[in-house]
């Protein structure tokens, strides 16, 4: 029942492509991101659990 409905749709081959283009180009978005991001922000970043357990013991 399925098949026939999606094979009465025009041009449904094409929605997959969209969304495959779609999934690639939001990672490779992210991915660019990640890599153009300042060596010092992600040191900070990595430091950050570290500084916040650090605060919260020290507190009454």
């Amino acid at each position: 029942m399925y098949k026939e409905v999606l094979r009465s749709i025009e041009n449904i081959e094409i929605y997959p492509i969209i969304s495959l283009l779609i999934f690639i180009l939001f990672f490779l978005g992210v991915f660019l991101w990640a890599m153009r991001m300042p060596k010092e922000h992600i040191d900070y970043m990595k430091s950050m659990p570290m500084d916040d357990e650090k605060l919260t013991n020290n507190q009454p």
